[in-house]
């Protein structure tokens, strides 16, 4: 990277983390499918709980992974190329599958591409993600509480092992998630919130 543009690596990790953030991979495979649109669909979210709600598990599992898979690949794939700026890379990617162009900034809530870009950058965060995840969700079925929860373990996590350059991107990251699951809060607190396998929410 030339010295004498030192603003191209940041720009660069941004728009390299954003565009792979902003594929909407669970519209792609539900519409490849002939499952229909996913934003007409459940909830509309583009992510892989609806798309567990067309009846296709191995495209929910696919979407899940793409998803997951996008947030690593963007944090490794910048570290690899644009060394120092995987943070910046994992904020873009976050974001960029949260308000994605292509669908008017309508994207997903983060939960599978968050765990992805924090296996990324702390492998260890990463584990208790995916731990306090798949736990709750198998314990309470809700997918909300569960997705929520593993959000907040980041910067908790990764404050308790000592990563305390990663505390504050993983809080605000969390902070969103919650703010994308803002509806499902309020289904929570009036107790309609849907288990894993229902039609809506």
């Amino acid at each position: 990277m030339p010295t004498e543009i030192p603003w191209l690596a940041p720009v660069g990790a941004l728009l390299l983390g954003y565009l792979l953030g902003s594929i909407p991979f669970g519209v792609l495979l539900t519409r490849a499918a002939g499952a229909g649109d996913l934003r007409t669909i459940g909830s509309g979210n583009i992510g892989a709980t609806n798309v567990l709600r067309t009846g296709r598990k191995g495209l929910a599992a696919a979407t899940l992974l793409l998803d997951l898979g996008k947030g690593a690949a963007a944090v490794l794939l910048v570290d690899a190329l644009l060394p120092g700026m995987s943070a910046l890379a994992a904020a873009a990617v976050f974001l960029g599958h949260c308000y994605p162009v292509w669908l008017k900034f309508r994207g997903g809530k983060g939960v599978a591409t968050l765990m992805g870009l924090v296996l990324a950058l702390y492998w260890p965060s990463g584990l208790v993600y995916a731990a306090v995840w798949l736990g709750l969700l198998a314990v309470v079925r809700i997918s909300s509480v569960a997705g929520m929860s593993a959000a907040i373990s980041a910067p908790v996590s990764t404050a308790f092992f000592g990563r305390i350059d990663l505390v504050l991107l993983l809080l605000a990251l969390a902070l969103i998630v919650l703010w994308k699951h803002r509806d499902n809060i309020d289904r929570l607190l009036s107790g309609s919130e849907p288990r894993v396998g229902s039609k809506r929410g």
